[in-house]
């Protein structure tokens, strides 16, 4: 006859997966900062239910594996300084992750307001070497384009793209 399973050793391998995607997700968040929403999409791709990731999610914001702040700080000097991506664009992209506004704005705002026009601006000089444009207007619709792209506020690029005449 044939043994019958209790409902404690059914649970069991259940927890057993929560305690390995716990643990995985230390091992991950010790090298690299990430936020909640990546680490969740993560546990879910691992085939955990959502309820128990977001156990495994408050284990990991109780121990300080993941601390938004200390994310989006990390997230935004990347983004700016390696990237070379305005504010705009690091902050769009810190949304879509699901990071409250008021610790975007934190983020942001470690940079130097001279640095940052700089930044643009060399960065436009550097470009304008490299874009063919039949005419003036034509050049500076490409720049402005450009910068855009890269996530610089509209007028900002107005007044370098003036200034560079």
């Amino acid at each position: 006859m044939g043994r019958t399973v209790s409902h404690q050793e059914e649970k069991n391998p259940e927890k057993r997966k929560a305690d390995e995607a716990l643990n995985r997700a230390m091992a991950l968040c010790s090298k690299t900062e990430y936020c909640i929403s990546d680490i969740r999409q993560k546990l879910e791709s691992w085939g955990l239910e959502p309820e128990k990731a977001g156990d495994v999610i408050a284990v990991l914001l109780r121990e300080n594996f993941i601390n938004e702040e200390r994310y989006a700080g990390a997230y935004a000097r990347d983004k700016y300084r390696y990237n070379k991506w305005g504010r705009v664009k690091i902050v769009s992209m810190l949304k879509a992750k699901g990071i409250p506004s008021a610790i975007i704005d934190t983020a942001v705002s470690f940079t130097d307001e001279g640095e940052y026009k700089q930044l643009v601006r060399d960065m436009l000089l550097s470009r304008r070497k490299s874009v063919k444009a039949r005419n003036q207007y034509d050049l500076k619709g490409k720049l402005l384009r450009y910068g855009l792209s890269k996530g610089f506020e509209s007028s900002l690029l107005y007044d370098i793209l003036n200034d560079l005449e």
